[in-house]
């Protein structure tokens, strides 16, 4: 099996594993002041630590969670609970772990604004501006596409909205880990953390907190992560959180020249085994490790089934009783729903070879070949 869907999950790191392994052993309550409690306490410290040098944030500005979907929602849902009303601007290729506590606050009474990207997948700046109103209390736009890759202006958008005096957000979900995520030059007021996309655990993540930002909890209890997510801290995923970190800070310069490497290769392969492939998103502002690719006459499903003992790859398309919708985000940026539902992501990882990029290559090939036929 080649494993080319590492924007779905990463495996976890060995060295991240280990780490895991001593928040286990580190049984104590981070909440107790007696020597076990306060051990689990160093580590859950040291892990924010690590967290806040990734994206160059002070370590106070950093609260664990659950994962994206939860730092999305108290991102987003805490904040504007500071408002009885109010309008919130995003855009149709969000995450659903964004959309929906958007659909939320409109049934509340809040008012939404969506705003769709160019045929590159890419939003424009002037039309965050165009949508602004006197009543915008946040701007949310994701930092990175989770299908195809394409990033984001989020720096000129966060110029706008900080003229407006708007609180922004983004989910940086699929950007941490790929390329530089700097929470000061971005110029945003929060931001998503999501652990499992980057090598480390599944079921916890991060949010970044700007100071000054005033949230109102969602979940309601004792007074954990300084009063903002109740529930005893999970030691051994923060722990592995942390690791997963401190790696990425480590290693990210070359990791990200050999995604690079790893991803034109692979590209390149495919367009001389198949002259028609098409690629879907923006060829320049493109995550280093993501392709998403249209291959005519194959449906990207069964394409997907039929190399699934072979390469892991993914498609858009969503299945609703058995019947295949085209992927929404791949049709906001003018794809036909044919186009769209012959299209798939493609994702290497840190753990990928030069030979593997070819074999798939092949693989893929041979299988669009039979699926033609």
């Amino acid at each position: 099996m080649i494993y080319l869907d590492n924007n779905a999950t990463t495996p976890v790191d060995p060295e991240v594993k280990d780490h895991v392994l001593k928040g286990l052993e580190l049984f104590g309550n981070p909440s107790s002041i007696h020597t076990p409690g306060r051990r689990a306490r160093e580590l859950i410290e040291w892990a924010r630590l690590k967290v806040a040098e990734l994206i160059n944030a002070a370590d106070d500005e950093v609260y664990f969670t659950s994962g994206g979907t939860e730092s999305n929602n108290l991102a987003i849902i805490g904040y504007c609970r500071n408002f009885k009303r109010g309008h919130i601007i995003s855009t149709v290729i969000e995450h659903p772990s964004v959309l929906m506590p958007l659909s939320y606050l409109q049934e509340a009474g809040y008012a939404v604004t969506l705003i769709r990207p160019g045929s590159d997948g890419r939003v424009d700046p002037s039309e965050i501006k165009k949508a602004l109103r006197p009543d915008t209390i946040l701007v949310t736009v994701m930092h990175a596409n989770n299908e195809t890759g394409t990033i984001q202006p989020l720096e000129e958008i966060a110029a706008i909205v900080r003229e407006h005096d708007a609180v922004f957000h983004t989910d940086a979900a699929q950007s941490i880990g790929k390329i530089d995520v700097d929470v000061n030059e971005l110029g945003v007021d929060m931001l998503t953390v999501v652990s499992h996309k980057f090598y480390g655990p599944k079921g916890v993540g991060a949010l970044f907190v700007r100071k000054g930002i005033a949230l109102k909890r969602i979940l309601h209890g004792a007074g954990h992560e300084r009063g903002l997510r109740p529930g005893t801290e999970n030691t051994p995923l923060i722990a592995g959180l942390g690791k997963a970190s401190e790696i990425t800070r480590r290693d990210l310069p070359r990791r990200r020249q050999y995604l690079e490497s790893l991803t034109g290769l692979l590209l390149e392969e495919l367009v001389r085994l198949l002259p028609d492939v098409r690629l879907n998103g923006s060829a320049e502002y493109r995550l280093p490790n993501t392709l998403n690719i249209q291959f005519p006459g194959v449906e990207g499903y069964r394409l997907v089934e039929e190399l699934s003992r072979e390469v892991a790859i993914s498609a858009g398309s969503a299945c609703h009783e058995g019947k295949y919708t085209p992927s929404d985000v791949l049709v906001s940026m003018g794809l036909s729903p044919e186009e769209a539902l012959s299209s798939v992501r493609i994702s290497t990882g840190k753990d990928n070879s030069p030979e593997e990029m070819k074999l798939a290559a092949g693989l893929i090939h041979d299988a669009v070949s039979r699926l033609r036929k």
